[in-house]
């Protein structure tokens, strides 16, 4: 995906305002609002590198534990139709529905 950037195991978004002629983004899968902007590519990722840095170092100021993006559970809703599906075919092949999720979406992304 080219339209984001990482660091410390966060993603940020990459976005332009073409009226106000600066690049901005904000931090993904988190609730906390995590901002940032510069006027150029190098700008735009040492701001979000500092805005990182400057919410680890807040949150273990205050005692909170930074949140943390894609802890590798989510909910999924599907028609029951499919989840009924799904969930056989995993009870007839032995494995998990979880498992079976987690092999359809590695062959989706090829990863």
């Amino acid at each position: 995906m080219n339209n984001t950037i990482e660091y410390k195991g966060y993603v940020g978004s990459i976005e332009y305002s073409f009226e106000d002629k600066i690049f901005y983004g904000k931090v993904l899968g988190i609730r906390s609002l995590i901002s940032y902007e510069g006027s150029n590519a190098e700008e735009l990722i040492g701001d979000f590198q500092e805005a990182i840095d400057d919410y680890l170092s807040s949150c273990q100021e205050s005692g909170l534990t930074p949140e943390k993006a894609y802890k590798g559970s989510f909910n999924v809703r599907i028609s029951s139709d499919l989840h009924k599906k799904a969930a056989v075919y995993a009870m007839a092949h032995n494995q998990s529905l979880n498992s079976f999720v987690e092999e359809a979406i590695k062959s989706s992304l090829n990863a």
